[in-house]
């Protein structure tokens, strides 16, 4: 374990979380100026095995960051171009009137391919990368994209997957590999997990269907909610609430959601994107590329699925923070059930928090503690500046 002097706090508050084996487990890593300051893990990966250094945990939506990560390296080649179509690469995509739907509107949640659900027939439907993309490609577009974001919970890891295929010529995890792990010299980047490798996963837990109510029922009649309708299209899909425990998921390429990492790597991802693009003198992107992602594409509008504003950048969203004052060009990527990572380019610090406890006493979808560490380590990388 790592715990620099300053950071004491903040490893103090993180083991607090994690005493009983009902609260799980989790790791915490944080880079400062491309520096390794915090490297810590506690509780539990199941009921009778703690939480090790190898202990890695399927984090959700956090995937989707590291996705645009790689779509970001390919395009700071000159191989993507944000403005133009996403059709100019992917033939196909001009199905059904969406010829003109380019790249930053797939990053911005604004392709108006939400729609998860019933994407393809079968809970067991989306597991097969090709059907799903055929099914993508059929799909028109929700014309409420014209006026804001709707975010795509769970599409957006596909559209952005096929995106660099197109370009590349190469299989995404291939292309994930190369341009993220070993660029950083750290391997648990993975959607689809080494089978050697897959005992590391802690075991999530609890269920993820409200208390009582069948996963299936509680879509249906979400989806008959206007102000809700949205998050059961999007997030939502038959039977989801069971695959998200079904082992096949480590074998399928969904980059929205089903990323498997440690909190180490993702912090050293994002500690690069915080320091100008370089870490262990490595170098991910070149600042004006890092200037450019992180730049507010998206605020002030009300999404048209989640139901309030959010601040996206590109493939990247705000960091909310349990502090009075938030990071202005802090980016980075949360998931269902608290898991996240960002980077904060003015303060030169990133942060990541991998858990396998989903939520909180009232709802396994989110809590506050990765916003509660990170005002934490907020607080304290502000005072170093003083």
């Amino acid at each position: 374990m790592l715990v620099e002097s300053d950071y004491l706090p903040l490893a103090d508050q993180f083991f607090s979380m994690y005493r009983e084996p009902g609260q799980g487990g989790a790791a915490l890593a944080v880079y400062q100026d491309g520096e390794p300051v915090v490297d810590i893990w506690a509780g539990w990966a199941d009921r009778d095995k703690r939480w090790n250094r190898n202990s890695v945990a399927m984090a959700f939506s956090t995937g989707k960051g590291v996705a645009s990560t790689v779509l970001h390296r390919i395009a700071e080649r000159g191989l993507i171009d944000y403005d133009l179509p996403v059709a100019t690469y992917w033939p196909e995509f001009a199905q059904a009137g969406k010829a003109d739907i380019t790249v930053r509107d797939v990053l911005t949640h604004r392709a108006g391919l939400h729609r998860a659900k019933g994407l393809v027939p079968g809970s067991a439907g989306i597991l097969d990368y090709d059907r799903v993309i055929a099914a993508l490609e059929a799909c028109p577009a929700d014309p409420r994209r014209l006026r804001t974001s709707g975010y795509h919970a769970i599409t957006f890891g596909w559209l952005v997957a096929e995106i660099v295929h197109r370009v590349t010529g190469t299989p995404f995890i291939d292309v994930l590999r190369t341009e993220i792990a070993d660029v950083l010299g750290e391997d648990e980047f993975w959607y689809v997990v080494p089978e050697g490798r897959r005992d590391r996963i802690a075991k999530i837990f609890p269920h993820i269907n409200p208390p009582g109510i069948k996963w299936g029922i509680a879509s249906s009649v979400i989806s008959l909610v206007r102000p809700v309708r949205g998050l059961a299209e999007a997030g939502m899909p038959e039977g989801f609430d069971k695959l998200v425990r079904d082992p096949r998921v480590h074998e399928s390429v969904m980059p929205g959601w089903n990323g498997v990492f440690s909190a180490r790597a993702l912090a050293k991802m994002y500690g690069a994107l915080a320091n100008n693009g370089e870490v262990d003198g490595r170098t991910l992107l070149k600042p004006e590329t890092i200037e450019q992602i992180g730049t507010r594409q998206v605020a002030g509008h009300y999404d048209y699925v989640l139901g309030y504003p959010v601040s996206f950048t590109l493939g990247y969203h705000r960091p909310v923070l349990m502090a009075k004052s938030q990071p202005h060009k802090a980016f980075g990527h949360y998931g269902m059930g608290g898991s996240g990572a960002y980077a904060d380019p003015e303060t030169g610090m990133s942060l990541a928090f991998v858990t396998n406890r989903l939520g909180g006493s009232l709802t396994a979808l989110g809590d506050l503690r990765l916003a509660r560490l990170g005002a934490t380590a907020r607080a304290i990388t502000t005072r170093q500046d003083q």
